[in-house]
C-alpha cells in the first residue's frame, strides 16, 4: 500500500491506517486528523524534500517525512 510519502505535490488520498502501533507518535497523528477515511491533500514539499506540507480537514498540517511514512493512503 501507498504511503503518505509517496504523493505527489496536488495529489489526495484518504487515510487508509496508521503504522505506529502503540506508540505516542500513532495518537499524535490520530489526533492531528490523520484519521481512517480522511482526505488528505499534499500541498508543498520544502526545497531538501522534508518536511511536507498537507490540506487535513481544512487546515494546513507540516509533517517530516519519516512519521509520513508510517500512514498508509489510497
Amino acid at each position: 500500500m501507498k504511503t503518505l510519502d509517496h504523493l505527489k505535490v496536488g495529489e489526495t488520498a484518504r487515510v487508509g491506517r496508521v503504522q505506529a502501533e502503540g506508540s505516542s507518535l500513532r495518537r499524535r497523528l490520530l489526533d492531528m486528523g490523520l484519521t481512517r477515511d480522511t482526505e488528505v491533500k499534499l500541498t508543498r514539499v520544502a526545497p531538501l524534500g522534508d518536511p511536507i506540507e498537507l490540506e487535513v480537514r481544512g487546515y494546513s498540517l507540516i509533517i517530516r517525512k519519516d512519521d509520513a511514512r508510517l500512514v498508509e493512503v489510497a
